[in-house]
């Protein structure tokens, strides 16, 4: 068992100030190392590049995960959705 994995079984609380490898932020987020990438490549994700690695602060997990981008994902979603229904109901 690596460190980074005894350090996250403690406790798997998300500080708002904490700094987090890429590693620690697939364990909290129980998410693959491609979406992690594919999170960071789309700025769903605000990381720091130190060196040849990312770093990630908290808050932009907390963010990610709060109830309030669900609601703007979900209104997103709904206007690509009524774009697409209008566009193809002619076809």
């Amino acid at each position: 068992m690596s460190q980074e994995t005894k350090i996250l079984n403690k406790s798997e609380e998300i500080k708002p100030y904490a700094v987090y490898t890429t590693g620690e932020v697939e364990q909290l987020l129980k998410i693959s190392n491609s979406t992690m990438k594919r999170l960071i490549k789309r700025g769903l994700i605000k990381a720091n590049k130190v060196g040849k690695q990312y770093r990630i602060l908290g808050l932009e997990l907390l963010h990610l995960v709060s109830p309030e981008v669900e609601k703007k994902a979900v209104k997103v979603y709904l206007g690509v959705k009524k774009k697409v229904i209008e566009k193809t109901s002619n076809w």
